[in-house]
């Protein structure tokens, strides 16, 4: 690397395999149907993506009762409850459902815990769609614990009961670690869930992170405020040894204040954001003397996960 001002550019960034499919999914149904398609919530929580989609003719609603009666209905990625299900078939809508795979397996193991007597400690946000559709599948039994600050809140009987921890899949895995060590400490008799519920994409996102933060002076994030992942991204680069560290939808925000004494800059971005926010920033950079990026790769993916049914291609 040369002297003067530099850009480390994390790898892997970007769309993971369920973001990929969302987006895909509601490009396809427009294709197939025709404007207008409705999604339920964001289709993925990223301005730009909603934005562009909203423009070819997609109309967001916070409801399936928002949406006529009959209407194509996508759901998105983050997932959803039984009741929201429940709505969208009253009303006869036909709906596509491109919750992420990795979520729904959350959503199978609430289910086969409720089943099996478990109460459930389901570690995430509070308000975040996946939390509301995870703990949607077996409402009875699930308690959210949001932060290390949550364990102390949950009730004094569930001593008495079997319990089971399942988290959201966009948390950061070393707050997620406390968080489980702390409830161990409270509930001794806590299991396990038979895997990792935190994503491939997020684990392998915040592991690039901590690789080039202890030599950045600035790390810039490309991502959405209401991205969970993107803005964990902001605390595991600080957390890992980043001076600064701010979260941009694009390249314009950025405050030229930021790079006042700044020689080198770690770039990165969500896994809801598409490359192009991210060349953005890199021009952006460039135009201020920030020639020499080189790309930090840390692990590589090849998962892809197949479209809705009723959007595959037909068979020959």
């Amino acid at each position: 690397m040369t002297d003067g001002k530099n850009v480390l550019l994390a790898a892997p960034r970007g769309y993971c395999a369920g973001v990929d499919r969302a987006v895909e999914t509601v490009e396809k149904a427009l294709e197939k149907y025709g404007a207008p398609i409705y999604v339920r919530k964001q289709i993925v929580h990223n301005r730009y993506v909603v934005e562009s989609l909203a423009k070819r003719g997609v109309i967001f609603v916070e409801e399936a009762s928002e949406a006529p009666e009959g209407a194509h209905l996508v759901f998105s990625a983050h997932g959803i409850s039984p009741a929201v299900r429940n709505q969208a078939q009253e009303r006869k809508q036909l709906t596509l459902d491109a919750t992420c795979p990795l979520v729904t397996k959350v959503h199978k193991e609430a289910q086969r815990f409720e089943r099996d007597g478990y109460h459930i400690l389901l570690v995430g946000h509070e308000g975040h769609e996946e939390v509301e559709g995870t703990a949607g599948e077996a409402p009875d039994v699930t308690h959210l614990v949001d932060g290390v600050d949550g364990v102390d809140k949950l009730p004094d009987y569930l001593q008495d009961e079997k319990l089971i921890w399942l988290s959201q899949t966009t948390l950061s895995v070393d707050e997620t670690v406390v968080i489980v060590n702390k409830l161990r400490e409270r509930f001794p008799h806590l299991e396990n869930p038979p895997s990792d519920d935190i994503c491939y994409a997020t684990q392998n996102r915040q592991e690039s992170v901590k690789a080039i933060a202890p030599k950045c002076d600035l790390m810039i994030v490309v991502g959405s405020k209401n991205s969970s992942n993107s803005v964990r991204l902001v605390e595991v680069a600080l957390e890992a040894g980043a001076r600064d560290s701010h979260l941009v939808d694009f390249a314009a925000e950025i405050d030229e204040s930021w790079l006042d004494g700044v020689e080198t800059v770690g770039v990165t971005c969500g896994a809801s954001v598409p490359e192009l926010l991210v060349r953005e920033v890199l021009e952006y950079l460039d135009d201020r003397g920030f020639n020499d990026v080189e790309q930090v790769t840390t692990s590589t993916e090849s998962i892809t996960f197949a479209l809705p049914r009723d959007l595959r291609p037909a068979r020959t």
